[in-house]
């Protein structure tokens, strides 16, 4: 069935079923709103709108209807249900009256009312402020961003540009708004999360590196976030975007590096570790300082095998989720899913997620098999089964 105009691609589930009230206030930044409201859907929001009398001269209310396939509410009416049937609120963008105005139990309109009715619900809210860069940086926006802070209202800046606090991104938005309200959630957990390539010098200029790109890591990372996860990625060399709404990024280019920043993590009290980076199996012995010299003959380098993570952080995460990968070629699935079983074995893993490489970039193969304690395999014909199976996994817990 072909697409209407104001359908949406669903492009993942953490606000799946749950009623969103995006709230627009007046600022140049509301002209955004279609974009925002369209982002929040493509997570499975489903979208009504407050609009105040200054937003509504910036970008028509017909233009947002259009975007959420809702009715927008404009003003006062008699049935206000949608102050009392959401599951959180988002206001973006937020100005400093709005916010001054909440503090001080003002009833201009209904997104006031709706603030109103979330503080006695405790629902979780979230304001997107936007206004030129003096108004931000004044001592009495600090105080009054301050208080509102204290009543338990998520807020949440975007960078100065132009001489303006500008709204991020919409895709941005969205993401943090999702994790604030799944956060809330009694299964969070505190995730480590490997991804990327890891590298080992040659010389001061050249050096060996397995590939990775570190996509699946972040597509798993991102997942979990917007879930309301607490997510820490220890990041090896990558070669796609960053999230730049993920909470903690601890870059490590070497194995060693990386296994390092994984032991300093086990004094923390985290519940989950994934490891789907990269890491080099061996190693460069002896690295050359500077730049070897070229046209000189054959170069002999010594590789020495370099320490298994997974196996090396055994004694120190014992309790915790702990979720494998592992990447073959020229085997069958049966062999795969064997040979997955038996690290889950040795290293006294939860899950190992098993894949070949002559399948990633065949669509009609599936992306991985999931295989657990029991040699149970389950087929993740996508990067989003995979991005499920391992989300589930982590909530059920060890």
């Amino acid at each position: 069935m072909a697409m209407r105009d104001t359908d949406v691609e669903i492009r993942g589930d953490s606000l799946a079923k749950m009623r969103i009230l995006l709230g627009v206030s007046g600022g140049i930044a509301a002209v955004d709103t279609v974009r925002l409201a369209r982002e929040l859907r493509r997570h499975g929001a489903i979208v009504s709108v407050m609009m105040t009398h200054s937003a509504q001269k910036i970008i028509s209310p017909l233009a947002i209807e259009w975007a959420t396939q809702s009715p927008v509410i404009t003003d006062w009416e008699s049935d206000l249900t949608a102050l009392e049937q959401v599951d959180g609120i988002l206001i973006a963008p937020t100005t400093r009256d709005l916010m001054a105005s909440y503090l001080h139990g003002l009833q201009h309109g209904p997104i006031l009312m709706a603030l109103s009715a979330a503080r006695t619900r405790d629902c979780p809210v979230m304001m997107i402020p936007s206004m030129h860069a003096d108004l931000a940086n004044d001592p009495v926006t600090s105080e009054i961003v301050d208080e509102v802070r204290h009543k338990g209202i998520e807020v949440y800046w975007g960078k100065e540009e132009e001489g303006k606090r500008k709204t991020p991104p919409h895709e941005e938005i969205v993401a943090r708004f999702a994790n604030y309200v799944n956060s809330r959630k009694t299964h969070r957990k505190s995730v480590v999360i490997t991804l990327g390539a890891t590298r080992s010098p040659i010389d001061d200029i050249r050096f060996i590196q397995n590939t990775s790109s570190g996509s699946t890591g972040f597509a798993i990372a991102d997942d979990l976030f917007r879930h309301g996860h607490d997510v820490t990625c220890v990041k090896g060399i990558t070669s796609v975007v960053t999230p730049n709404w993920l909470p903690l990024i601890i870059p490590a280019d070497s194995p060693e590096e990386m296994l390092n920043e994984l032991f300093a993590l086990t004094n923390d009290n985290i519940e989950a570790w994934v490891h789907s980076a990269a890491v080099l199996d061996y190693v460069v012995e002896n690295s050359a300082e500077g730049k070897l010299a070229s046209q000189q003959g054959p170069l002999d380098v010594k590789l020495i095998e370099s320490p298994k993570h997974i196996l090396a952080l055994t004694q120190k995460c014992q309790g915790s989720v702990r979720i494998g990968f592992k990447l073959e070629t020229g085997i069958k699935q049966k062999e795969l899913v064997r040979r997955a079983l038996a690290q889950i074995e040795h290293a006294n893993m939860t899950a190992v997620v098993a894949n070949r490489l002559e399948d990633l970039d065949d669509s009609s193969k599936p992306r991985a098999y999931l295989v657990d304690r029991t040699g149970s395999d389950f087929m993740l014909q996508t990067i989003d089964d995979m991005c499920t199976a391992v989300r589930i996994l982590i909530e059920r817990g060890n």
